[in-house]
């Protein structure tokens, strides 16, 4: 074999292990910053689309997506980039199973209580931590199923998942001000769709 073609196969051989060392350190970076959050990731998807397996489907597919993009990450805060990963397919996934074309955009003010005057008792502390300990767990589910996606969102991140105003603001794409406004709404409309319950039972 003449020194050309050793040379060439010796080029070959050392670029077959470069790609497995580059494959090895993307899968273990994986392992690192995105499979200890699968938990989240999962109860996030379930509450956008409210369906278990879709929900199962769809951390998946934000799994496949992390994984082919994990070498371009490069913050500290692994869950929350997860998140942002799984909310984008979620409401992908909420897109395209709406009728017809999405002709207006979300407005806050729509679901505010004010017009009507209602107002209900809210203890001084995180409602749906309250809500869980005082109230049927499956009635807190309920509720939390009625709201308005971008409401339910931030209440999921927030109360069940711990998160900061900052730190919301970064996963969802909204100002830090619009997350707080739409905390205080989805509270209480979570306090009024309680309330309802309450009235029917």
């Amino acid at each position: 074999m003449t020194p050309d073609g050793n040379k060439n196969t010796d080029l070959g051989l050392l670029t077959d292990e470069v790609l497995e060392l580059a494959e090895f350190s993307r899968a273990r970076r994986f392992k690192t910053v995105v499979l200890p959050h699968l938990s989240a990731a999962y109860r996030l998807a379930r509450w956008l689309v409210r369906d278990e397996s879709d929900a199962q489907d769809l951390v998946q597919e934000a799994c496949v997506s992390a994984f082919t993009s994990i070498a371009g990450f490069e913050g500290e805060n692994g869950k929350a980039w997860l998140l942002t990963i799984v909310r984008h397919a979620c409401y992908r996934w909420l897109k395209r199973r709406q009728r017809g074309p999405v002709t207006e955009e979300f407005d806050e003010t729509m679901h505010s209580l004010e017009e009507d005057g209602s107002s209900v008792h809210q203890p001084n502390e995180d409602p749906v931590a309250w809500l869980l300990r005082e109230e049927s767990q499956q009635r807190v589910c309920q509720a939390l199923e009625r709201l308005p996606t971008e409401f339910k969102e931030v209440i999921v991140l927030r109360e069940l998942e711990g998160y900061s105003y900052r730190e919301i603001a970064d996963i969802v794409a909204i100002p830090t001000g619009t997350v707080m406004s739409r905390l205080a709404r989805g509270r209480a409309l979570l306090w009024k769709y309680l309330a309802d319950q309450s009235g029917e039972s």
